[in-house]
Parts: C-alpha cells; sequence; structure tokens
C-alpha cells in the first residue's frame, strides 16, 4: 500500500486545519502505531502535541491532509474536492431522512465557518439523491451528501 497525503494551498493553514479537523474528526498528531510515515511525522512533531497544519484519520486509515502556505488566493473552481457523507451513503434511508441528516451536518459546517453555495436534489425514480455545495473558509468547494 502506498501511503498519500491531500496537499491543500492555504494562506491560513492553521485556520483550515481546525476547520477540516472538526469537519471530518481528523487529528493533528498522527495515530501511533507501526506506519512508517506515521512514526516519521511523530518524529517531526518533538515536544509539540500536534501540527498547526497537518491533519490524519485517528484510525489511521485515510490520507493525511496537509495545509501548505502559500501567497496567492483562491482562483477559479477546485479541479479537486472532499465529498463528506454524513448519511454513510445508506441510500436505504428515506429521502426525507437523508435530507435532515444532510442539513444537520451543513448547519454544523457553517457555524465552524464555511458557506452554502447552493442544494441539489434530483428525484427521478431509483435515481434520488440530495446534495450541498459548500465552501470552507478560504473558498475551496466541497459536498455534503
Amino acid at each position: 500500500m502506498t501511503f498519500w497525503q491531500l496537499t491543500v494551498d492555504a494562506n491560513d493553514p492553521a485556520l483550515l486545519a481546525r476547520f477540516w479537523s472538526a469537519a471530518l474528526g481528523y487529528d493533528g498528531a498522527p495515530p501511533t502505531g507501526g506506519e512508517t510515515w506515521h512514526a516519521h511525522y511523530r518524529s517531526r512533531l518533538g515536544d509539540a502535541p500536534a501540527f498547526e497544519d497537518r491533519l490524519f484519520d485517528p484510525e489511521g486509515h485515510g490520507p493525511a491532509l496537509w495545509f501548505q502556505q502559500v501567497p496567492e488566493t483562491k482562483a477559479g473552481k477546485n479541479r479537486l474536492h472532499l465529498d463528506l457523507y454524513p448519511t454513510g451513503r445508506d441510500d436505504a434511508l428515506p429521502m426525507a431522512r437523508r435530507v435532515e441528516i444532510v442539513e444537520a451536518e451543513v448547519d454544523e459546517l457553517v457555524a465552524l465557518g464555511a458557506a452554502v453555495l447552493r442544494r441539489t436534489r434530483g428525484d427521478d425514480p431509483g435515481d434520488d439523491f440530495y446534495y450541498v455545495v459548500m465552501t470552507d473558509p478560504e473558498g475551496n468547494e466541497f459536498c455534503v451528501s
């Protein structure tokens, strides 16, 4: 297996790390264990309890995130974005319940500094869906569905 991380350009890496930590349940310190890269990052922490600009899945399964300081602001639409699934992608849930769960997550994310761009709903038989396009505090788009 190849270890990889998602790198996000940021004007304020600590701000985005705090937002995404709360949104994803990630931590600023890598999990303990035998994973070579996690051990590498733990050694780089020194006496610090956590990184300000990096996040790790506490279970050690998901990719690490690094918020890289850049001088320029975001320009244009993202070519890559995250999709968050608070429903666990459970299509067996009735549509009304899925919308309720998504909207509860959207409310939490807005309280953390996100903004809603648009809501989209499709009700075709066999292809019903609902998602909300949002932006993080620096304008990076992501979806909640």
